[in-house]
């Protein structure tokens, strides 16, 4: 029996259910027939069964990726893809009503995971992955009771970067991307470029003397971060500036050991944060502090420049000897030469 043919007959005659059964004996015999899919979910969406006919019609658009639309169909196809849009905003506001009000970040992300809002992000260092840590993109300042200390300091944080900028000479903001004469450039469009500029009062595990000697509140609440130390690596901390039109491309850090920090030391409009399917924004007063080892990008889309006081810490789910492993491993790695012992 040619159980297509049959059903369209039987919806020539307004036979709905005939039509249906018709094609449920197709999808029993072929059951990724891109039509027989097609005309079901349009069955069950007359009828009212919105969450069927999404299944079936989800069911068809996918086997038509592969296989193709049948030819006569594509405005059925068309169809069906605008109705799923309209169905899922429609789950999504009823999902809004049933769940409102006092949910956790937890749950709020979970519901985020639901609607598709959200990804479900994972750490991808570049050199060290230390496992079993939380797949967390952003952490509230509140959990570091040393940060209330940093805030107390922003004030004078700030007028000491007036004062650099007011006296500001053409090297005091360096490139933060640039290139070692014995290795190979970074692929990064930002090379040698000022508008990421770094003023750095930690570098590679040295003070910079000039820089801390101008800046000493800066240093006192530096000091009360736990920073990693490790001789020729960390700790590192700088203001970074972002100039108007710049974009930090999309990567991931080395190490998901630690977190990064941003005190805003100048906020502007337009700036933004995104860490994995996260974005946030820059806002007077308020730190971010996020895992740098999940893919991130940063961007000034504003008029204005962009200054956060920039460092690194230890994650603090890291218990205390691990972080005595780790940063003995890490100085060991700076310190190869590349011959045997």
């Amino acid at each position: 029996m040619p159980w297509p043919a049959l059903a369209q007959a039987e919806l020539a005659l307004g036979q709905h259910a005939a039509a249906e059964a018709a094609l449920d004996r197709q999808l029993a015999l072929t059951p990724r027939d891109v039509g027989a899919l097609l005309a079901k979910g349009q069955l069950r969406q007359r009828a009212g069964d919105d969450r069927a006919a999404v299944s079936f019609y989800t069911t068809a658009l996918a086997q038509a990726a592969v296989s193709g639309i049948p030819r006569g169909m594509e405005g059925m196809a068309a169809a069906a893809q605008a109705f799923m849009g309209e169905a899922q905003g429609s789950f999504q506001r009823h999902l809004d009503a049933v769940m409102t009000g006092g949910l956790s970040p937890a749950m709020e992300e979970a519901l985020g995971l639901l609607r598709g809002t959200r990804e479900i992000d994972l750490q991808q260092p570049s050199l060290f992955y230390y496992p079993g840590l939380p797949q967390r993109r952003f952490y509230d300042p509140a959990e570091f009771s040393w940060m209330e200390g940093v805030l107390d300091l922003l004030p004078a944080m700030q007028a000491e970067l007036a004062a650099v900028m007011a006296e500001e000479a053409e090297d005091t903001f360096a490139p933060y991307v640039t290139a070692s004469e014995d290795r190979p450039a970074p692929n990064n469009p930002l090379l040698g470029d000022p508008a990421w500029g770094a003023f750095y009062f930690w570098k590679d595990g040295a003070a910079v003397a000039a820089n801390a000697a101008r800046c000493p509140a800066t240093m006192a609440a530096l000091a009360l971060a736990p920073m990693p130390i490790i001789p020729g690596r960390a700790p590192n901390a700088l203001w970074s500036r972002l100039k108007p039109g710049t974009h930090i491309a999309p990567h991931t850090g080395m190490l998901n050991t630690r977190l990064i920090c941003h005190v805003p030391i100048r906020t502007a409009f337009g700036c933004t944060l995104r860490v994995g399917s996260e974005t946030r924004t820059w806002e007077p007063g308020v730190p971010l502090i996020f895992d740098d080892s999940m893919e991130h990008e940063a961007r000034n889309a504003g008029p204005e420049t962009r200054t956060v006081l920039l460092f690194e810490i230890w994650r603090p789910e890291v218990p205390e000897e691990d972080r005595a492993a780790i940063a003995r491993l890490l100085e060991g790695i700076a310190g190869y030469d590349g011959t045997a012992a």
